[in-house]
């Protein structure tokens, strides 16, 4: 049986440096932590691309206008 998951490999570690990034005051030091998380992650989880949910639909219109 397949397993179903909630959230993609490491989406709340990549969530968590985007709102660290997004948060004002800017926090250098707090982010540059984040970033080690979430590489610690992609290399555990062994993680290839990462994709927002309507990127699909956005890239089969990209190609559609290509041609």
């Amino acid at each position: 049986m397949e397993k179903i998951r909630d959230k993609p490999e490491c989406a709340v570690e990549a969530l968590d440096l985007l709102n660290c990034v997004a948060q004002s005051p800017f926090d250098q030091d707090k982010c540059l932590r984040l970033v080690q998380v979430l590489r610690d992650c992609v290399v555990n989880k062994k993680v290839k691309k990462f994709s927002l949910a309507d990127e699909q639909g956005k890239e089969a219109n990209q190609s559609s206008k290509k041609a």
